[in-house]
């Protein structure tokens, strides 16, 4: 394992390695040889990277080593032995309502913190994304892809539903309509449609997905802090208001702005 030589390691186990390079952190899925399939302890992983950042970072890059970014949750969760010194799916399904939706919580935590206000988090995207793939790079804020990729929710072909966070940022991204058709089929989105529809916000060829997202990162660092986390707030907050509410919000919002600039704030 390396790393680039001005950046830190902070921790490399179960498939994820986080390191930092002054203001950007990258969060990569370290298991190539099984396309970066996913596990309990991979999830508990990217809670910790979450958890381990230092106060400098502002943008966080999520990627996968070899030819895929994840191709989904490791189907050995589905035997009857599981991972070791983890209870399988299927013992999980034995247990009670409260014990279940416990646990599943503690799993979508490892999808939740992306969306942090403070940072900007950039999904850079190749080969496959498939469930809990497509969720994890849903649950970015932004999307970079590789002209090889290929989103696919499968959940409902296993006669599951998706439930790591990303049925409501695909909603807010395509639509209701679209989100349902994709994530009922299991069909395979290709870079092109990602773009198109929304799910990408650039599609390179792959020999250029590492470039493509330090452009965007540079681009994002180039504003102040501050504002970028307003901005941001903002954003997210919108859809939850109503048109007059989101006024006020942007009214609150730019005082706060103005009076830091002026030296005034807290």
């Amino acid at each position: 394992m390396t790393t680039p030589d001005d950046s830190q390691l902070v921790f490399d186990k179960d498939g994820v390695r986080l390191t930092v390079e002054d203001a950007v952190a990258t969060v990569t899925l370290t298991n190539p040889a099984k396309r970066n399939a996913q596990s309990p302890a991979l999830w508990r992983a990217l809670t910790e990277a979450g958890r381990s950042l230092p106060g400098s970072v502002r943008i966080v890059v999520l990627r996968g080593e070899g030819q895929s970014f994840s191709a989904g949750l490791d189907r050995q969760a589905f035997t009857p032995e599981g991972f070791d010194g983890e209870p399988s799916f299927l013992d999980l399904a034995r247990g009670s309502d409260a014990d279940l939706d416990a646990v599943i919580a503690e799993y979508q935590e490892a999808f939740t913190w992306w969306r942090r206000s403070d940072l900007v988090s950039i999904a850079a995207v190749q080969g496959h994304a498939i469930g809990a793939g497509f969720q994890l790079a849903l649950a970015c804020d932004l999307r970079v892809v590789a002209e090889d990729v290929r989103f696919a929710m499968r959940e409902t072909s296993l006669g599951l539903v998706p439930d790591l966070t990303g049925t409501h940022p695909l909603v807010s991204l395509v639509g209701y309509a679209r989100a349902l058709e994709i994530c009922a089929t299991g069909r395979f989105v290709h870079a092109e449609e990602a773009e198109r529809i929304g799910l990408a916000n650039i599609a390179v060829p792959a020999d250029e997905l590492d470039a493509a997202v330090r452009d965007l990162s540079a681009a994002l660092l180039a504003a102040p802090r501050d504002a970028v986390v307003e901005t941001k707030a903002l954003l997210q907050g919108a859809v939850g208001r109503s048109y007059e509410d989101q006024r006020v919000a942007e009214r609150a919002a730019q005082a706060r702005r103005l009076r830091d600039l002026a030296g005034l704030g807290d």
